[in-house]
């Protein structure tokens, strides 16, 4: 398949978000709640952990806006599901997140440079680091899924 970087990198990210969203669209509310592995991750966590991620490094690394780093109790609270949170919610979330990304990403060259506590990276490092970081969460997404009811890649909703 013959396309430009950029092109190839942001569809890329965009098959994977779609990947996670997927394993994630479907279940109930509980569901996504669930538990199934000894750490404190859930379809429902993954999806508003990744959201999170896509808002630092597009909307604050990216365009350099000073944050402070997130203690780390902050960061395990991004894999929690709150009583009002709701799968349909979730995905809308993430998905209004991931179309500012690309609204930020837009105004910016591949070799444009962000900033994340004192770390210089260009908006190619972003692309890749986010295909890494979905892509990864897509994968566990794609085991919690199995384990909840059986659905795999090939039987289940997946662009």
């Amino acid at each position: 398949m013959l396309s430009g970087e950029r092109t190839s990198l942001e569809g890329f990210l965009d098959h994977y978000r779609a990947v996670l969203v997927n394993k994630v669209r479907g279940v109930s509310d509980a569901a996504a709640r669930r538990r199934l592995v000894p750490s404190a991750t859930t379809l429902g966590g993954l999806l508003k952990h990744v959201a999170c991620a896509e808002q630092r490094w597009f909307e604050l690394a990216l365009p350099q806006v000073p944050f402070e780093p997130k203690s780390a109790e902050d960061r395990l609270a991004e894999f929690g599901m709150t009583d009002d949170d709701t799968v349909d919610g979730l995905i809308e979330a993430y998905e209004a997140q991931c179309a500012r990304s690309r609204e930020v990403a837009a105004r910016f060259e591949l070799d444009d440079r962000g900033n994340r506590y004192g770390q210089d990276m260009t908006l190619r490092w972003i692309y890749l680091h986010m295909i890494e970081e979905t892509a990864r969460h897509a994968g566990h997404a794609d085991i919690l899924r199995e384990q909840l009811d059986g659905a795999t890649e090939a039987s289940s909703t997946v662009s």
